[in-house]
């Protein structure tokens, strides 16, 4: 089956949080699709509408076949139905976790640059962030395992927040480092809570490891947060799971869900999910095709015609996460230039912490799209390098 994701698709004036800009500007900040989602889900959906009665809801047996199936085919994990909790969002349950394994003052220890939002669950609930900044060569992101250890080890850290894959630098972290962060954290008793909501948006060909999968201590002291919202584009539905194999660590992350109100799905939330993992497979698999083109187009584009900016190459995610630092100025202040200036509108790197001199474009939308906003971007820059200069 054929699939347009060509279309250009008006999405001003719906409410969408991306696209409440001005008439002129172009978003390519938040992770948000242009796309619309695979047919047999839209079918799904609509099916349930016809009914007209949207009451309380309730999950199926299928709900929780659909994510053990597809993680058994796909990423070759076998999940038990009892370790699977509904809940209504990735960053809900993260929220909730912080609340429910630590204690306020304790540390949470974070990758930085790391999805600005972890910072929000960790601060707003009284307890501190603590960075091991990833080490970045020119290339490619890595750990760095000495400041990881040495902040394990401190006895006020009881939790790490794992982004695999990585967002924004884009990294499918190996078995390897998965095994060698699980140790550490099992050594110095610190739980993992992995964010896995980008692990099916990899380069084709290549599949991610879940971090519960690597080894029965990595599966024992984990928490995963997994969606079907990020690679079918269902954010607004407000649809997750959290997967929790060990027994009491699964009571606690269950109290603390219904405790918050987040473990109850409305009508949508309970169906879609089966539909995408269930039928959706030959669009997901086409969709990562024409990703890994829009991604491939707009680094060589930017190697060619934006010499001062370097696409940081990546194995998964639709985010493009450029290397700036050889722009004049300040990422914050270039990004609010570039705004100004275009229209585009990107996320700026200081959002994600020890993220300065980097930007985050999003490339998941139609290819004359991205070709609009690389334009805008090289004219940015040449008009950023001509501002600064006149100020100094």
């Amino acid at each position: 089956m054929e699939f347009n994701f060509d279309d250009m698709i008006e999405r001003r004036n719906t409410g969408s949080m991306k696209w409440d800009v001005k008439e002129r500007e172009l978003p390519m900040w938040v992770a948000d699709m242009d796309f619309r989602t695979a047919p047999q889900i839209i079918e799904s959906i609509m099916e349930r509408a016809k009914q007209g009665v949207f009451g309380y809801t309730i999950l199926t047996d299928e709900w929780y076949q659909a994510y053990q199936n597809w993680w058994s085919k796909r990423h070759r994990f076998e999940i038990e139905k009892e370790w699977l909790i509904f809940c209504t969002g990735v960053v809900p349950a993260i929220s909730s976790i912080v609340r429910k394994v630590t204690t306020v003052g304790e540390n949470i220890l974070v990758m930085t640059p790391v999805y600005n939002i972890f910072f929000n669950s960790i601060l707003n609930n009284g307890r501190n962030v603590l960075e091991n900044r990833l080490k970045y060569d020119g290339t490619q992101y890595q750990i760095d395992f000495e400041d990881l250890e040495e902040k394990l080890s401190n006895p006020q850290t009881t939790l790490l927040i794992l982004c695999n894959p990585h967002n924004p630098v884009g990294k499918v972290w190996d078995r390897e480092t998965l095994q060698r962060i699980g140790d550490l954290c099992a050594k110095y008793h610190v739980f993992v809570l992995s964010d896995e909501i980008h692990c099916d948006l990899t380069k084709p060909g290549l599949d991610y490891i879940p971090f519960a999968s690597v080894s029965d201590s990595c599966r024992n002291n984990s928490i995963t947060c997994v969606a079907p919202t990020k690679a079918f584009n269902l954010a607004g539905i407000q649809t997750a799971a959290v997967i929790v194999p060990e027994q009491n660590l699964r009571y606690k992350v269950n109290r603390g869900l219904n405790t918050d109100e987040a473990a109850e799905p409305n009508v949508f939330a309970a169906i879609a999910p089966i539909a995408a993992f269930s039928y959706g497979g030959g669009w997901l698999d086409a969709l990562r095709r024409y990703l890994w083109e829009n991604r491939t187009f707009a680094e060589e584009y930017i190697k060619k015609e934006i010499k001062s900016i370097s696409p940081v190459s990546a194995n998964a995610t639709y985010l493009l996460w450029l290397d700036c630092r050889k722009v004049i100025g300040s990422s914050s202040e270039f990004c609010r230039f570039i705004r100004s200036h275009s229209g585009l509108y990107l996320s700026d790197g200081n959002e994600y912490r020890s993220g300065e001199g980097f930007l985050r474009m999003n490339l998941a939308c139609p290819r004359r799209q991205i070709e609009d906003g690389l334009k805008r971007l090289k004219d940015s820059v040449a008009a950023y390098e001509e501002w600064v200069s006149r100020q100094c």
